[in-house]
């Protein structure tokens, strides 16, 4: 502090006395504008308004925020919008938007009582709103790039002075979606930013106060009258869980994908901020440096470090590099047992855990289970019916290639010559008999009873996704096709009860829907319906299991209208349901499920 500052802080007859944020133009943050070789464009006094006319111009901006960089530009510009994707090699996936005030908001979105809640809440998260339909002013349009075949955007409000500031002089909608490369943690040092991001940003708004640890902007979507925080980070992060009785020290490294690390610590666990995929060395370094952060600050030397069953998940080999007793948790029970500890639940109750792919007890690929949770651990009583994943993780990224699987285990080698493959985009001669070969031999095609890639399989089938350039894209088209059906017919389908654990067998759905798409349905009606078939299904297995508690967990479940209609069929039959909210049902909430795993194995 300057003179004039610390007086002020030292005298407590003066109302700055021990104010923390005391600050004045000679001893306050400074602003510098830079380009990208870090030369000096303007300093405090003009680089925020000239980087409002370079951003008015078209350039994008890297901002250093509260918890990281971020990369701007002007939400109405589409060539800028474009430039942004093609430098970010984010080609579809939507772009975060900040907008001036509240008011400029309610002009391009429907917004419900808990939706304005979220947005203008002390955390400030990124909000899924859905766009109203029409024209809109002139002054507020945003461009068709933002979120691409999307209703919804995701839109936050500013939440520091310099946002409130860059905001205030350019009085506009602005992308602002985090200051990293594809899949690597957000930069929060101007000259790693300026390594990572000169091929991507035009020029650096920087400032001389550091960053102690990079944290994204949270991400929130209302379902079921509910916030659902999706991505936990900066204003929910680190998110504290109470236990009901005290625990050893713990860590565990959670998952491969939108990893978290949790710390246990008396009669608590604290979940970090999302860290990201750890498929590249940036995020795995991170996840490193998160660990350490998080342990120093609570004071937790673990005894125990939990991990996934899959031993080729970069959290997974992290944890076999500390010389402390190491536990692996199956994916599906930690999903479960993360939403148990969120409604501080007890056993017994039936889990269902439906997201994209998870390694099973049996070494097989899980995704659509259904646990009954017992004391100490869990019985795997249903699934759905497994079918193959031709070429393995290329089967993730191509929705096409899960459409074919369905289609050939309900009609055999009939289903290479169906005209539903003319659907499923553009198969060569040749991908066709290397598919055929994969499917009848088995080679590389794993099986699955993947929820996930069900919804992959309809969606190529429907026409609406064939190949994937983000995670869940497929999944989304489905949802949003969905949504203007408010019928609750569903399809058809079996439950094999002849022994444990059950099979939900979703070939006659199927059948069906290849009927409807010959008969010319609309794929809305039968996104729908598929949808209700779902939450029929789960119903259908928590009747013959007897459990009158449900918990509801696993990405899938982000989806709004899977899980509204999930929780209406569920509560129509008398069970009591319980879902997430401050803990994400996607990966994230992997790492408090270990944690709660490695309790109940003590007790």
């Amino acid at each position: 502090m300057c003179e004039e500052c610390r007086c002020e802080y030292e005298d407590p007859r003066d109302r700055r006395f021990h104010a923390q944020p005391n600050a004045c133009p000679n001893c306050g943050p400074s602003l510098e504008l830079w380009d990208t070789a870090g030369r000096t464009l303007a300093g405090s006094e003009n680089a925020l308004s000239l980087a409002c006319d370079r951003i008015r111009a078209g350039d994008i901006l890297a901002l250093k925020g509260l918890g990281g960089f971020q990369l701007i530009v002007d939400a109405r510009n589409t060539d800028a919008v474009q430039r942004l994707r093609d430098r970010k090699n984010r080609p579809e996936k939507p772009l975060a938007l900040m907008y001036p005030n509240f008011g400029a908001v309610e002009k391009d979105c429907e917004l419900t009582k808990c939706e304005k809640a979220a947005l203008t809440s002390t955390a400030s998260p990124i909000v899924l709103l859905k766009q109203k339909s029409g024209t809109q002013p002139a002054q507020q349009s945003i461009s068709d790039l933002v979120a691409p075949d999307n209703p919804y955007l995701g839109i936050m409000l500013p939440y520091t002075p310099l946002h409130h500031l860059l905001m205030a002089e350019l009085a506009c909608p602005i992308v602002a979606t985090s200051g990293n490369r594809s899949d690597e943690p957000i930069c929060t040092d101007e000259r790693d930013a300026l390594n990572r991001l000169r091929d991507i940003a035009d020029l650096f708004l920087v400032h001389d106060r550091p960053i102690a640890r990079h944290v994204d902007d949270s991400i929130v979507r209302v379902i079921a009258d509910r916030p659902v925080v999706l991505r936990s980070a900066r204003g929910y992060a680190p998110t504290v869980i109470d236990l009901p009785e005290p625990t050893p020290d713990c860590l565990a490294v959670g998952a491969q994908m939108k990893n978290t690390i949790a710390v246990s610590k008396g009669k608590r666990v604290f979940v970090s901020q999302h860290i990201g995929d750890l498929g590249n060395k940036t995020a795995f370094d991170a996840m490193g440096q998160v660990v350490g952060s998080l342990m120093s600050a609570y004071d937790v030397n673990p005894g125990r470090v939990i991990c996934d069953l899959h031993p080729d998940y970069q959290s997974t080999r992290f944890a076999s590099t500390f010389d402390t007793p190491r536990a692996v948790v199956q994916h599906h029970y930690a999903h479960v047992l993360s939403c148990i500890a969120e409604n501080r639940l007890e056993p017994p109750l039936l889990g269902v855990a439906f997201d994209g792919t998870g390694l099973g007890t049996d070494g097989t690929i899980w995704g659509g289970e259904f646990l009954k949770i017992t004391d100490d651990s869990f019985e795997r009583v249903a699934h759905l019916r497994q079918f193959h994943l031709p070429g393995g993780d290329a089967a993730v990224r191509e929705p096409r290639r899960s459409a074919l699987s369905l289609l050939h285990e309900a009609f055999g080698d009939d289903a290479f010559g169906m005209n539903e493959l003319d659907t499923i985009a553009s198969f060569t001669p040749e991908e066709l008999r290397v598919h055929r070969t994969m499917l009848n031999r088995g080679v590389n095609a794993p099986v699955t009873s993947s929820a996930g890639r069900l919804f992959d399989a309809v969606s190529s089938l429907l026409g609406l996704c064939q190949t994937m350039s983000f995670e869940g894209q497929a999944a989304m088209k489905l949802e949003f096709a969905a949504e203007s059906i408010r019928s609750t017919a569903a399809y058809e389908f079996n439950l094999n009860t002849r022994s444990l654990p059950f099979v939900l067998d979703w070939e006659p759905m199927l059948r069906l829907i290849v009927k409807d798409l010959r008969a010319t349905v609309s794929p809305a009606v039968i996104a729908a319906r598929f949808h209700c078939t779902l939450a029929e299904m789960v119903v259908a297995v928590a009747g013959k299991i007897e459990e009158s508690r449900v918990v509801l967990s696993g990405g899938c479940f982000q989806n709004r209208y899977l899980t509204e209609r999930t929780l209406a069929c569920l509560e129509r039959h008398g069970f009591e349901v319980f879902r997430h909210e401050r803990i994400p049902p996607n990966d994230s909430g992997i790492a408090p499920g270990q944690i709660m795993a490695a309790c109940r194995r003590q007790h």
